[in-house]
């Protein structure tokens, strides 16, 4: 027979420490004693605690056991539909009730809450609950109502009903010790009494959690609401079955007719002149644009852990070539801004919102890394951020709320589709609107390569140019990959109008649609669609309009993905693996609310007209992502950070190539798996950012199967160097310096006192990297080398090196307003260090000039 663990123990000492833990089994109750403890006022959940001066005499012990709560089957009788009624009128009756008190009675009177507080115990837990504040009171009740008691460990419905009434005075006892606690801890009325920390917290957490989903989720009924959704989604996959697909989907979109086509859109790759153009737009209309960035996933495929302290971590602190994830996005931004200063002579800071979560402390981690750098030289106030609420996890079978621990649900983030009504509801769109933007580009952490080339700008610029509501950025779809596709949506409406848009269905509704899991045929439909990826343009004031709504449009794309089970920990550390979900909207479905009606069916052309738009490019210049840890025997690569830096590696040796540069084809990712990469080319974003730029900074010469190439410098020329080993170039001032602003923060003037570098017929030859070290991890950057040649620029140092052989280990570091030139002599390598004119202190002694000629862009070598 299973051990029991008590409520309320005691030791030697009399001690009290509250405890309320699960069981692996159901097992019956032992013979309970009661509690007498003296009325006090309820605690109030929060930081601080109210202390009593009464003394507290000592108990006996009382045990109690129950079944974990995930375990437990769902009643025979339980009826789905019967319970969704039930929850909609309750719904429709607090909706209209106009006060706080009057919406208590509307709960009072629901038939849950009536059994719960039966005739027997009434009176006890009116006196328990009497002293909660009533929106406290409020949320409780609602959790009750929703059917979700077991989360307070009051009455699980596997437990005999004559031990009911002790686990409520188990937590009548709980609740009384924390009210003794004084505000360091100590109790008042019995000095040896120690209550569990752990509980306060839970407590607090829990009401924290109520209080945000029933405020944001406030659009479909709050607490009540979140789980009706839950329960008509869970319906839905169990009437799937016993109904045509066809008639399911009908219904669910409110449609008498709907067909999903392939889309089309601007082939970046092909049409290279407009692409060129729309590219153009982009950079143009950079200070029309703000920045929006989804980081509040989970992120728990990556298995990602602070190796110091063993907390797990969010994907944005992921180290990913020498930083995280998070740096890089705003490294991509910073190089589109430099072009644009380089084109247009202006400084452009744009506006970024992160949406967050408290899941692993990703808020707190993502705030502390933005201080800790300083804002990236971007000032606070350029940032906004905003957390999304946790919501909880659910059973697949009955839509009940999973619990690690009496007073704490397994609670996940609610899914990046939240970004629209939570942006709404903190000022987001306000604030963009005050800083001058009418559009923003969205796209996800993991993906490693969006910025690669003119893909996002493209995208931006044919939004902004066209006045386009939303964009999809696309591309080919990977066998490998869990993503959606997206759709050329045509449906004939309820009133017999007919709705056009692009949009995006999702791998876990790809059953609904009838889209097979079946290998990719050459003409399978899966194959023919295109992928979604998550990148998208938004125009601020139409999202705006959506996030705004009082109804289920502020929240698009809701699903319930029960296809992944829920792993968590409980309150013994055992680990569980439950088939479940939780409420999810997914922030590209916006598109659902941009579908452009027509009194007559439109049979060809209408995509040039609507609302919505795609551009599509190749795969790896638009996503290549690093969501989910390697497994040391998989060997596969997709959506891993070995396979996004494969990419990546592969995107510098196209643009090398046209660049008359000469250098080993990357082979398949089976190959990356035995030997590692056959190169580490690691370049700035602002060498170019568009691969035209870049083209014409690097000519000719050849990198050698082996050897690295890192180089953190955007003023730089390349002609004809020859490199057999490792070379690194780092500047300080890789796009600007940084200075002062009236506020206080330091903000990266771009042009500014930057770092050059030139390398003309050069060759670099040394023993690079040692690729038979077994602790070398290629995608980190974090590699042991041999020998390196390794050039430092401190503030604006210049370096400049010509007709040499650079052979062995050197490190050149150049000091702030010198230049350094190197070139050969009779006796070998002539090194002059001079400084920098004071005329061309802010300037350099040369620089890149950028034209603007037709749609595309022209540098010219200016020397001063």
């Amino acid at each position: 027979m299973p051990s029991t663990t008590p409520i309320l123990h005691q030791n030697n000492h009399h001690q009290h420490r509250l405890l309320f833990s699960f069981t692996s089994k159901t097992t019956p109750f032992h013979s309970l004693h009661s509690l007498h403890f003296k009325r006090k006022p309820l605690l109030s959940f929060s930081s601080s605690y109210s202390t009593s001066s009464s003394s507290q005499q000592h108990q006996s012990i009382t045990r109690v056991s129950t079944a974990p709560v995930e375990y437990a089957p769902p009643p025979p009788d339980f009826n789905f539909h019967q319970e969704i009624s039930r929850l909609k009128k309750l719904r429709s009756r607090l909706a209209v009730s106009q006060s706080l008190s009057h919406k208590l009675s509307v709960l009072d009177s629901d038939s849950r809450l009536k059994n719960f507080f039966n005739d027997k115990h009434s009176n006890y837990f009116a006196r328990v609950l009497a002293s909660l504040n009533l929106d406290q009171l409020f949320l409780i009740k609602c959790v009750i109502a929703a059917g979700q008691e077991h989360v307070l460990n009051l009455e699980p419905e596997y437990v005999e009903s004559e031990a009911r009434s002790d686990i409520k005075s188990a937590l009548y006892a709980l609740v009384e010790f924390i009210d003794r606690l004084d505000v360091n801890g100590r109790n008042s009325e019995a000095k040896d009494a120690v209550l569990e920390i752990e509980q306060v917290t839970d407590l607090n957490k829990l009401l924290k959690t109520l209080a945000e989903i029933e405020q944001f989720y406030d659009c479909v009924g709050g607490i009540i609401g979140y789980q009706v959704e839950v329960l008509e989604l869970l319906a839905q996959s169990k009437f799937e079955r016993k109904t045509t697909k066809s008639q399911h989907v009908h219904e669910s979109m409110e449609c008498q007719f709907l067909e999903i086509h392939v889309p089309s859109g601007l082939d970046l790759s092909q049409n290279t002149e407009y692409a060129a153009q729309a590219a153009l737009w982009g950079i143009e209309g950079l200070p029309e644009l703000g920045e929006i960035y989804p980081l509040g996933g989970s992120a728990d495929r990556l298995g990602l852990v602070d190796h110091e302290t063993g907390e797990c971590l969010p994907a944005a602190m992921l180290p990913y070539c020498g930083r995280t994830l998070l740096e890089g996005l705003i490294r991509d931004l910073q190089a589109r801004e430099f072009l644009y200063f380089k084109l247009y002579g202006k400084q452009c800071i744009t506006p970024v919102a992160i949406m967050t979560s408290s899941a692993k402390n990703n808020h707190e981690r993502i705030t502390s890394l933005c201080e800790r750098l300083r804002w990236f030289g971007r000032g606070q106030s350029s940032f906004q951020l905003f957390e999304q609420p946790l919501v909880p996890a659910v059973d697949a079978e009955d839509g009940q709320w999973l619990v690690m621990r009496p007073f704490a649900p397994v609670c996940k983030p609610g899914g990046h589709g939240a970004i629209w009504k939570l942006a709404h509801d903190k000022g987001i769109f306000k604030w963009f609107h005050d800083n001058g933007r009418k559009g923003a580009t969205v796209r996800q952490v993991s993906n490693v390569v969006a910025a690669t080339d003119l893909t996002l700008l493209a995208l931006a610029g044919i939004g902004l140019h066209h006045g386009k509501k939303l964009g999809f950025a696309s591309c080919k779809r990977s066998s490998g990959a869990t993503e959606g596709i997206n759709v050329l949506i045509e449906k004939k409406n309820l009133d017999g109008k007919w709705a056009y848009g692009l949009s995006c269905i999702e791998y876990t509704e790809f059953d609904k649609f009838g889209i097979t899991h079946r290998p990719f045929s050459l003409n399978g439909l899966r194959a023919d669609f295109p992928a979604n990826t998550n990148i998208l343009y938004v125009d601020l004031a139409s999202a705006e309009l959506v996030g705004s709504s009082k109804n289920e449009r502020s929240l698009p794309g809701m699903v319930l993905n029960t296809k992944k089970p829920i792993v968590y920990m409980d309150n013994f550390g055992d680990a569980h693996s439950v088939p479940g979900g939780r409420l999810e909207c997914t922030m590209q479905n916006i598109a659902d609310n941009f579908l452009n009606t027509y009194s007559s069916r439109c049979y060809k052309g209408v995509e040039d007209d609507l609302d919505t738009f795609m551009v599509y490019n190749e795969r790896r210049r638009v996503t290549s992502s690093a969501k989910k840890k390697r497994k040391h025997a998989d060997m596969s690569l997709h959506q891993t950070p070995e396979g996004s830096f494969l990419d990546i590696l592969r995107n510098a040796y196209d643009i090398l190539c046209q660049c008359d540069i000469k250098l080993p084809e990357i082979e398949g990712n089976d190959k990356y798996i035995d030997d590692g990469p056959p190169y580490l080319i690691l370049l700035h974003p602002a060498l170019g950012l568009l691969w035209e730029v870049t083209r014409q900074k690097f000519k000719g010469g050849s990198v050698s199967k082996g050897s690295e190439l890192q180089i953190e410098v955007a003023e730089f020329l390349w002609r004809n160097v020859q490199l057999d080993g490792s070379l690194i170039i780092v500047a300080e001032n890789v796009m600007g310096s940084t200075r002062i602003a009236d506020n206080g923060e330091s903000i990266l003037q771009y042009g500014h006192r930057c770092g050059r570098c030139k390398l003309n017929n050069v060759k670099v030859m040394n023993k690079g990297i040692d690729w038979d070290c077994g602790d070398n991890t290629y995608w980190k950057h974090d590699v042991q080398r041999f020998e390196a040649l390794k050039v430092i620029l401190h503030g604006n140092a210049e370096f400049e090196a010509s007709d040499v052989t650079l052979q062995g280990n050197h490190v050149f570091e150049v000091p702030d307003g010198h230049k350094l030139k190197i070139t050969s002599g009779n006796s070998g390598l002539v090194v002059q260090l001079d400084p920098i004119e004071q005329n061309m202190m802010d300037t350099g002694s040369w620089h890149w000039n950028y034209k603007i000629n037709g749609s595309h862009i022209v540098l010219q070598l200016v020397e001063l």
